[in-house]
């Protein structure tokens, strides 16, 4: 009796070792990843880095390792997706792309469990529009209460309760900071321009705003701090209605179909303003304040490559730009703003560094308002440990990376942070409050949000 084959690797994954030129052959193993990668640098396991992610890839598209082995699992799962090993490597591996196949291989052979059952919650709550209305909600409500963050404070770091006082603690800092502009002295105002008058909204031109789904559930007021610093800067917003969730987070967990149908809905939503079928000029920009949704959107003709949606999927992203490098170039008019005389302590989130390869623009955008002094703190460029529910369904090794990220912080005593991210606002406000949970920590605020309290303290009340 002979014995059954092993699963094979998804057809998205054996794709990437088709022909001479693959993406999985690229590697060729020199180990210039080893020393970016948050896993590696901590765990010392060959297998938990790049190259050994790799190396695992194609012995399971080769046949020689079963998918639902433990090494694949293990070691597929515990990757941050951070994506610093790509900046670094000499190749030029796409190794964002391969791991979403991987992932997607894994999920297939996995075993149902109640891990991989959590790991799936959030992703589906985030697909239905309902069930994410109610999510939001219900986060807004509870966070209200103040118990998020007391919980962050005084539950055990360890054992059963870790995950949920991380949990805890990322909805605590979701929360509005309507204070830290207090501790600024008074402002004179009409100090800048404002007293001149603003451009006309419109004049400038016309751009769309991503509203996503943890961003619009959450942060509404970085939205808001968006529209208005648009705005201010002649910018026509226009509204897309239909839109929603990106797919990031399906994406990444490799659930690439259901990152494809989301894709698709908002390919609908925004094709009227890309192509100017609101009987006015289409927008000139897709302009999005959300870190790892810009780079999914980016790599959206990736996810559609091969099916009738890829030209359009490249139109959306030929359109797509954070909203720093936005107004670190064209997008921002001679206008100062009023002085913030504090220090912040500015955090790139990773899929806008490494993915993106944004990294001076936010820097170059926070220079132009007054009195605003930014430093980084040492391994800024590491992620934070966040990576979606990563710090919940790893609490331990997420605990850990965030904890480094979060004593880096608060070595600076920097007034605020700023970072362009929700999740990445949400984990390191939890790593605050749990690194220090007896103390006041700095708030954690999208650097948009800068640049429009200095407008706002230029206007006057």
């Amino acid at each position: 009796m002979t014995n059954p084959a092993p699963p094979a690797a998804s057809p998205e994954l054996a794709r990437a070792m088709d022909g001479q030129a693959t993406r999985l052959a690229h590697c060729v193993h020199c180990g210039f990843c080893l020393p970016a990668c948050p896993t590696y640098t901590r765990l010392g396991d060959e297998a938990d880095s790049p190259r050994g992610r790799l190396h695992l890839m194609a012995a399971v598209v080769e046949g020689r390792l079963d998918p639902a082995s433990p090494a694949f699992q293990t070691h597929m799962d515990r990757c941050l997706g951070c994506r610093a090993c790509e900046p670094v490597c000499p190749s030029g591996v796409e190794y964002g792309y391969l791991l979403e196949r991987a992932r997607e291989t894994a999920a297939a052979a996995r075993p149902a469990s109640a891990a991989s059952r959590l790991q799936r919650v959030l992703p589906a709550v985030m697909a239905s529009a309902p069930l994410r209305l109610a999510f939001s909600a219900g986060g807004r409500v509870l966070r209200a209460t103040g118990v998020p963050d007391i919980l962050a404070r005084r539950l055990p770091s360890r054992g059963w309760a870790s995950g949920l006082r991380l949990a805890m603690g990322m909805l605590a800092a979701s929360r509005p900071e309507p204070h830290w502009g207090e501790q600024l002295p008074a402002a004179e105002p009409n100090s800048g321009q404002g007293g001149q008058g603003g451009p006309e909204p419109g004049s400038a031109g016309r751009v769309a705003l991503l509203e996503g789904c943890v961003q619009k559930g959450l942060f509404g007021h970085v939205h808001r701090a968006t529209r208005r610093v648009l705005e201010a800067n002649g910018w026509e917003v226009v509204p897309v209605p239909g839109q929603g969730c990106c797919g990031a987070l399906h994406a990444h967990g490799g659930d690439l179909e259901g990152a494809r149908t989301l894709a698709r809905a908002n390919l609908d939503a925004f094709a009227g303003v890309l192509s100017g079928e609101d009987g006015v000029d289409g927008v000139d920009h897709v302009v999005v304040n959300a870190a790892g949704c810009g780079a999914h959107l980016a790599d959206l003709a990736e996810l559609l490559e091969g099916f009738p949606d890829e030209a359009r999927a490249r139109r959306l992203a030929g359109r797509v730009m954070d909203v720093t490098e936005f107004l670190a170039g064209g997008g921002r008019r001679p206008r100062p703003g009023a002085p913030l005389p504090m220090v912040v302590a500015w955090d790139p989130p990773c899929h806008l560094l490494h993915a993106q390869g944004v990294a001076e623009a936010p820097l170059q955008m926070l220079a132009t308002i007054p009195g605003l002094r930014v430093v980084e703190p040492e391994g800024a460029s590491e992620c934070c440990g966040g990576a979606g529910t990563y710090g919940i369904t790893h609490p331990e090794l997420g605990g850990r990376i965030g904890g480094d990220k979060a004593r880096s912080l608060l070595a600076l005593d920097a007034q605020v942070v700023a970072t362009a991210n929700p999740g990445c606002q949400m984990q390191i406000g939890a790593s605050l409050r749990m690194e220090a949970p007896g103390g006041s920590v700095p708030p954690v605020v999208h650097p948009v949000e800068l640049l429009a309290e200095s407008y706002r303290r230029e206007e006057g009340p």
